[in-house]
């Protein structure tokens, strides 16, 4: 007996954000992925939903987001085993604004792992600090009896761990929270939740705080590292972040090949800035990452965000329909933002299906003092190494601290490399040079120099050319472009009159095709029935022909003769 298609059943494997925890669940073909992630997320208890995703690895190498409203088999069609892991896919600018306890612990194990995986860079204070946390969440407060020798290395916090920074670790544990009776800043004392709070709310501040890397190079062929979070797209270049394209200021983003290309307007001025990606999938899902983040940061509401992007008379493009609520809704549903004006939300939505330049670019969550996010450089974390070795060892010692300068510069993971954060017991990247600078050594010896960053992905060798166009002068975010950079930007077009992206058209792709074989079919019959070209003589002697030239032939060209002859 043969099983109807709705009988088949097929199993995968959910990795969760903990390496040693995976789910196995199962799927009929006709389910979408929304079912899954619903499926996973009442296994954790999750009801708000609308942060995580599912994340793939295709038989190409290349990194995917399960789309919620396709089908899930086949999505993932060529994949053997089926697995996914299950991630944190828009990072909250304020982890603390979330409603579930079970919500902020999953989002600070995604916070840990990036932690671990090099792609939250910080100073060596903030890794000191973020590392004494996920001691104190983890093992509680210190215990002289418990606690003994460098328990801190059978731990992995840290991308490279050394043993200074390991007894700086071990140090801030001990010391009891500021505050307390003898509190000098360290987190003992500090509950479970409370701990917890404060490693968010460190990490949001950071400049890598929910940015997943793509490997990009710019029009010299430097290695460029392009982030996408809720603030914009941001450039990284040797572990420093060199721009910050907000997004009040995208206008619309696109991609043609491997060229992920965004579009940018200032007060009275626009510029075009193109990077190239190392290949034409890795190039469409930087675009579908930036599209998606920006329709959920952005949008007032999720009703009928349609976006295309590519194509042309020979290819297909891409569609994409963004699902699931935005971040004002779920703030709306949530009581932490008043609903909006109906009148308001028709006229902003009005029109239907947007295109990619039309999506309105307009962060909704409102944004206070201890969560802004800069678009400048911030001083402790993209200061170029050589201001902080300017700091001299009695002011580097201020306070009795044992850290100072940037002593843990972690370079940022390649997207590519999915692997390894897809993978167990991988790391996608790795760190620069640590160095950790004890007060008296402080007065004898200055940093030594930076090292270079270096990249394990595979993505990151890639020999793939790259082009950067910059029609315009650099902003204040850019920091570190010259004016001889950029070029004169051409005359400005108004939104209006650019024409958008055109979607494949099955009327435009076959008309053409179509009149041509017609127009081939007529010269061929006239060279056939009225010439007297010799090649041509035996098949006008085909009786086929000669039927056809009697019945059909000589008929219609008599009638069109006669109603030419009245015409004139």
């Amino acid at each position: 007996m043969f099983k109807s298609r709705g009988d088949i059943v097929y199993k995968c494997t959910v990795r969760l954000l903990e390496d040693t925890e995976i789910l196995e669940c199962e799927f009929h073909p006709s389910y979408k992925g929304k079912y899954l992630l619903d499926h996973v997320c009442s296994q954790l208890n999750l009801t708000e939903t609308d942060y995580f995703g599912l994340r793939y690895v295709d038989a190409g190498g290349q990194r995917h987001w399960l789309h919620m409203a396709k089908l899930i088999l086949k999505q993932v069609k060529d994949a053997s085993p089926i697995l996914f892991s299950f991630r944190v896919k828009f990072y909250p600018p304020n982890p603390l604004l979330l409603k579930e306890d079970v919500t902020r612990f999953q989002v600070y194990l995604q916070l840990k792992r990036d932690l671990l995986h090099g792609r939250l860079y910080c100073t060596a204070n903030e890794a000191a600090m973020l590392g004494a946390l996920i001691i104190q969440i983890e093992l509680g407060d210190y215990d002289p009896n418990i606690h003994v020798g460098n328990y801190v290395s059978e731990m992995r916090l840290l991308l490279r761990q050394t043993d200074s920074i390991e007894a700086r670790i071990q140090e801030i544990h001990r010391e009891p929270v500021e505050g307390t009776p003898g509190g000098s800043g360290g987190v003992k004392g500090m509950s479970t939740q409370e701990a917890e709070r404060q490693f968010l709310k460190i990490a949001c501040q950071l400049d890598t705080y929910g940015i997943d890397p793509h490997p990009v190079k710019d029009h010299r062929g430097n290695q460029l590292y392009l982030g996408i979070n809720h603030g914009g797209i941001m450039t990284f270049q040797g572990g420093r972040k060199t721009h910050h394209f907000k997004w009040s200021e995208v206008h619309k983003i696109n991609f043609e090949g491997r060229m992920f290309i965004v579009h940018l307007n200032y007060p009275e001025k626009k510029h075009t800035v193109g990077f190239k990606c190392p290949s034409g999938a890795s190039c469409r899902h930087v675009w579908c990452c930036a599209i998606e983040q920006m329709l959920f940061f952005t949008l007032a509401s999720s009703s009928d965000a349609c976006v295309y992007s590519g194509g042309g008379l020979f290819s297909w493009g891409t569609k994409f329909k963004y699902v699931g609520r935005t971040e004002r809704e779920i703030l709306e549903r949530d009581g932490l933002l008043a609903p909006r004006d109906h009148q308001d939300e028709g006229s902003s939505t009005s029109g239907g299906k947007r295109k990619a330049s039309s999506v309105p670019a307009t962060p909704s969550t409102p944004m206070t003092g201890d969560f802004g996010y800069s678009s400048l450089p911030r001083s402790t974390h993209s200061a170029p190494l050589e201001e902080s070795a300017s700091v001299s060892a009695s002011e580097a010692c201020n306070g009795g601290c044992l850290l100072a300068g940037p002593a843990v510069d972690i370079a940022l993971a390649a997207s590519a490399s999915a692997l390894g954060d897809d993978k167990p017991g991988q790391c996608a990247c790795h760190i620069a040079e640590t160095r950790i600078v004890n007060c008296d050594a402080a007065l004898a010896s200055d940093y030594n120099p930076r090292d270079s960053f270096e990249h394990s992905s595979t993505e990151s060798a890639a020999t793939s050319h790259t082009h950067i166009t910059h029609t315009g002068p650099p902003t204040a975010a850019g920091g570190g472009s010259s004016n001889e950079e950029w070029r004169a930007p051409p005359a400005p077009v108004p939104p209006a009159l650019q024409p958008p992206p055109r979607p494949f058209s099955l009327l435009r792709a076959f008309v053409p095709s179509f009149v041509f074989v017609w127009i081939s079919l007529a010269v061929l019959t006239l060279l056939v029935f009225e010439t007297d070209w010799a090649p041509l003589r035996p098949l006008k002697r085909k009786p086929e022909l000669v039927s056809l030239r009697h019945h059909y032939y000589a008929p219609l060209k008599e009638y069109l003769r006669k109603k030419v002859i009245e015409l004139f």
